[in-house]
């Protein structure tokens, strides 16, 4: 493939008129100044990469059907994510066992590049819309069968540090090159120092399912303080309210990972869903449980995150590229995408001049 773009950003900076020649979907060359006729009117920018989403277009990646997952890959290329871990809430773990054995054929061979594990090792007080019935202690000899199960395509697991054992399961999973986050959690700063001493690097949602900022010495003082940890933020205007997401991303800027934590309903339409066994309603975009009115996830797609950093918070292209690209990329260990440099995979989409976002 070869394409001439008006514009491109390159090495965190906008170049004019920017000719890329890719082989097999990977890039072979660029060359800026191109006097070639302009193939992409608007903004080259990387394929968008979401290291924590469940599901879109009516459907979970937690699917039994092959064809259901293709859906919600679909749904999230479509706009604009064209790197993914695949999410999975806590299941009982058969059941988790057997949707890893269903997403292990789609990784690597489609837009999904590995497992996160979102459950079952969180605390019950945060729970969130995961089922506090099937909330429990990790332990490394459950997690090295789920690796296993998995071919080695989990790479990131959440865990909620204070659970008996999770400081020695945090440190077996980092040995195994797997990215651990902590969340739903209501973690004390000593037990999250411990955690991040054992290797923990990413936080995850950030100011939901954990205490809220400014609320004293925990978990968020201590992960908003260190710069060594990323945090996930959900950019949907429901999560977080804007005053504190100005708040945390003038705290630690170079710090986050933009996520949409999409659940099924994300691309498709308010109604009626669940999260596992839990029913949901969706109402004008927003996900809650039908039990208690807890949020449920959220319905955004990563093309409106990119923008709300750009329109809502005052971020340049070249860095809410990096919160939604080139950072989640790095943190987690996709070395071939996350910005448009010669070796990595063509993958790209365009910001038009309108402010819309088009899969390439």
């Amino acid at each position: 493939m070869n394409l001439v773009a008006a514009r491109a950003l390159i090495a965190g900076k906008i170049a004019e008129r920017v000719s890329i020649e890719s082989t097999n979907g990977v890039i072979k060359a660029i060359e800026s100044d191109s006097d070639s006729p302009i193939t992409v009117a608007g903004t080259l920018i990387p394929g968008f990469v979401d290291i924590h989403t469940h599901g879109a277009g009516g459907f979970y990646f937690s699917a039994t059907d092959p064809g259901e997952i293709t859906t919600v890959i679909s749904t999230h290329v479509a706009h604009g994510t064209t790197s993914m871990l695949a999410s999975l809430v806590s299941e009982p773990i058969e059941s988790l066992k057997h949707q890893i054995k269903t997403l292990v054929p789609f990784i690597n061979t489609t837009a999904i590049k590995g497992i996160h594990l979102e459950g079952p090792y969180l605390a019950h007080a945060h729970c969130g819309a995961h089922d506090p019935a099937l909330l429990k202690p990790p332990t490394i000899e459950e997690l090295q069968m789920l690796i296993e199960l998995s071919e080695n395509t989990i790479r990131m697991v959440t865990i909620a540090p204070e659970l008996d054992g999770a400081l020695d399961v945090i440190k077996f999973l980092v040995s195994q090159g797997i990215n651990v986050a902590l969340g739903h959690t209501g973690a004390d700063s000593h037990i999250t120092q411990q955690a991040i001493a054992a290797g923990a690097s990413i936080i995850t949602h950030f100011n939901n399912g954990m205490p809220k900022i400014n609320s004293g010495e925990n978990i968020s003082s201590v992960a908003l303080a260190n710069s060594a940890i990323a945090l996930e933020l959900i950019l949907d205007g429901v999560h977080i309210n804007d005053a504190d997401v100005a708040s945390i991303l003038s705290a630690a800027p170079h710090r986050i990972i933009a996520i949409t934590d999409a659940m099924s309903a994300a691309g498709s339409t308010d109604g009626d869903y669940a999260i596992g066994k839990l029913a949901v309603r969706v109402e004008e975009g927003v996900a809650r449980l039908t039990s208690n009115n807890s949020l449920a996830g959220s319905t955004l797609t990563m093309n409106r995150a990119f923008l709300a950093l750009i329109n809502n918070f005052g971020f340049s292209i070249a860095q809410a590229s990096d919160a939604t690209s080139t950072f989640p990329a790095l943190r987690i260990g996709l070395r071939d995408v996350g910005s448009i440099e010669v070796g990595k995979r063509a993958d790209f989409v365009e910001l038009t001049s309108e402010g819309l976002i088009k899969t390439l």
